[in-house]
């Protein structure tokens, strides 16, 4: 996917490539598509648990990989340092990950699914599992800093590893019990966190960083970037939609044969990714950051790491469990939800990022 320059007269969208400003219709055609697959073959869960690490399932991983490695091979690393030394941007952007997200999603869940405690406890696993993936796609689509994208990512790898267990205790087992509610328990060690991490993000991660390493030595700035990535930029299309393909698919009985309980469990998902992007890229114009960082920080706070809330669903509490749907139908309302968000980023950079006169 790429943003093509333009000249400042040009509105947002222009943006775009077309094959990008139809993202959309690709995204209902691979999801009517992975349904399709659903059905007509009833036995691809069974094959496909059986292509598999462990939890991570390796089509997933597969599409995620070819989704996140054009992006990150467009990454200027060099001044990734000049991110890092923006404490404005990782305050707001960890406050809004690690205390807002979590407890938001913690709310929603109980009070739209009081009656439903294993859909609930999915959405809080959702809610504790913050992006390190699809957001750089939703970035770059709505013409975020990508150094800022890959820092924050990056960040929240780091924190993800370190805090899941605890907050999972804590808005599980802990904070139901001092309201007096019900209370249930996540048992998933630092390894198995730190393994999806390094599987999602390390290895393309890796290889983004090797390729500009390598075009920029063995050829220059500009051969790399005008000539190599607008070949490369197409994957992370390709990689997104086989990505929704399989997701729609490994579901696609489920969802067509419990489509009320579904559409429960999207109701909190749809109010959750709305709020945490408006709520968040508010927060960015309050605190006069540039349009480039303030949608980095938003559609990192409203993305959500679905690879892990799957694997830690499916792992704890079984992969027929209501958990595990849950954490499922997360990606499959995340992903045409984040989609229109882009639209509605770069309409909000015209209405609140005048163009300075020249």
């Amino acid at each position: 996917m790429s943003a093509t320059p333009v000249a400042p007269s040009e509105p947002a969208l222009a943006r775009l490539s077309m094959v990008d400003r139809f993202l959309p219709v690709w995204i209902i055609v691979a999801m009517v598509l992975g349904l399709g697959l659903g059905r007509l073959i009833p036995d691809l869960n069974d094959w496909m648990d059986t292509v598999k690490i462990g939890t991570v399932s390796l089509p997933i991983a597969l599409g995620l990989l070819v989704m996140m490695y054009p992006v990150l091979a467009k990454v200027r690393y060099s001044r990734i340092g000049d991110v890092t030394t923006d404490r404005k941007l990782m305050v707001t952007s960890l406050a809004l990950n690690w205390v807002v997200g979590p407890a938001l999603m913690f709310a929603l869940a109980w009070l739209l699914l009081p009656d439903l405690p294993e859909y609930r406890t999915g959405l809080i696993i959702i809610g504790l599992a913050r992006c390190i993936a699809m957001v750089l796609i939703w970035n770059d689509l709505a013409c975020g800093d990508r150094e800022a994208a890959a820092v924050l990512v990056a960040l929240n790898s780091v924190f993800q590893i370190v805090a899941y267990s605890i907050l999972g205790y804590f808005y599980l087992e802990l904070l139901p019990t001092w309201l007096g509610l019900d209370a249930a328990t996540l048992d998933v060690s630092m390894w198995e966190i730190a393994k999806i991490v390094l599987v999602f993000l390390g290895i393309p991660l890796a290889a983004g960083y090797l390729t500009r390493l390598w075009g920029e030595r063995t050829r220059d700035i500009e051969w790399y970037e005008t000539r190599f990535l607008p070949k490369l930029a197409p994957w992370a299309l390709y990689g997104l939609l086989f990505t929704v393909v399989i997701l729609f698919a490994l579901q696609g009985e489920t969802i067509t044969a419990q489509p009320f309980d579904v559409a429960r469990i999207a109701l909190p998902l749809l109010a959750y990714f709305g709020l945490m992007w408006v709520v968040s890229f508010a927060l960015g114009l309050r605190l006069n950051m540039s349009y480039e960082k303030n949608v980095s920080v938003a559609f990192t706070a409203a993305s959500n790491n679905f690879e892990l809330a799957i694997a830690v669903a499916i792992g704890v509490f079984g992969v027929t469990s209501g958990e595990a749907l849950a954490g499922v139908v997360g990606p499959l309302i995340e992903v045409p939800v984040l989609v229109g968000l882009i639209y509605v980023a770069l309409w909000a950079r015209k209405r609140f990022y005048p163009r300075p006169v020249e």
